[in-house]
């Protein structure tokens, strides 16, 4: 990866125990490419939203949809260990609630773990919910569902009795953008690579039995810092009023990625301010390179195993 060499200074070379305040955020943004139901399909549960201010500028209270923290990492979290029980670093019957974890897998010294009995490592992946650039009140539709018999209607054949699997469920509407910021703590290069790899694999946050709808993960920026930079809901914020100035009104449905994408630049310049420590940002150039770097290096399986083998051995020393 001679992309991330470049930028070598800011990434610890090996494992530590201790902390030793190296950060690095990914600006990222979750395209909805289908309908998404980010609640448990068929509950009829609406979706999770948050009344907050449109903008910083734009004090008007809109409710907004969350994608929450954990539906976030938890998705990309598995996706990591599929690749790490295919490269056989990690047992093919280890499981994330059952049995015992792999304290020295990647997975546990990234993502963290928890055992009864003693032993844990805290997450280095620090994340928050996800807000909706636009409301609620744009981006949510509404779908009835039921559960026909065989004989393709809603009544048993033999009894007559009427199906109760009919209801409604709340979605995401495609082509609605999420922002979010994943901000990773203390993780080498390699790590790093693991981390960057998962995010974009990742394409199912939906619901839980059927994985409705198919999310698009672009990464717009990598900061690296000595502190947590903003939130995703001040980024959020700052990205509305940035567009609603562009548009010369409020923003609605769809977006363009490249107007989300300017607005993010500028909404970064704005909140830089307000940081209290040193920020240094992936280059335009060097962010393409990366990604053409990732693309080739998880196109091959070897050479995919022999970077996350060098990171495994280093937590053994």
């Amino acid at each position: 990866m001679q992309t991330l060499q470049k930028y070598a200074k800011h990434l610890p070379e090996a494992y530590s125990n201790y902390p030793r305040g190296y950060y690095v955020s990914l600006i990222l943004t979750r395209k909805v490419e289908g309908e998404a139901i980010f609640r448990t399909e068929g509950s009829g549960e609406p979706m999770n939203r948050e009344f907050v201010h449109a903008g910083e500028v734009d004090q008007t209270v809109i409710p907004r949809v969350v994608i929450s923290k954990r539906k976030q990492t938890a998705v990309e979290r598995r996706i990591g260990r599929e690749l790490l029980r295919r490269v056989e670093l990690l047992a093919a019957d280890a499981g994330l609630n059952e049995g015992e974890p792999e304290p020295d897998s990647i997975d546990s010294m990234v993502y963290g773990y928890a055992v009864g009995g003693g032993g844990a490592q805290k997450s280095r992946v620090i994340t928050d919910d996800a807000f909706s650039i636009l409301p609620a009140t744009q981006v949510v539709g509404k779908r009835q569902f039921n559960a026909p018999f065989e004989d393709g209607t809603m009544r048993h054949p033999e009894t007559g009795k009427a199906s109760t699997s009919i209801g409604t469920d709340e979605y995401v509407r495609p082509e609605t953008h999420f922002l979010d910021i994943e901000t990773l703590k203390d993780v080498t290069p390699g790590e790093l690579t693991y981390v960057l790899g998962n995010i974009l694999r990742s394409s199912r946050y939906g619901a839980v039995s059927s994985r409705v709808g198919k999310v698009t993960n672009r990464l717009l920026a990598i900061c690296f810092s000595d502190c947590e930079l903003y939130s995703n809901l001040e980024l959020t914020q700052t990205v509305w009023d940035h567009l609603k100035t562009m548009n010369e009104g409020d923003p609605t449905l769809p977006l363009t990625d490249g107007d989300v994408e300017k607005a993010i630049v500028q909404a970064m310049e704005s909140l830089r301010q307000r940081v209290m420590g040193k920020v240094t940002a992936m280059e335009a150039a060097d962010l393409v390179h990366l990604h053409e770097e990732l693309q080739a290096l998880y196109s091959d399986e070897e050479a995919i195993k022999a970077v996350l083998t060098t990171v495994q051995a280093d937590y053994k020393r």
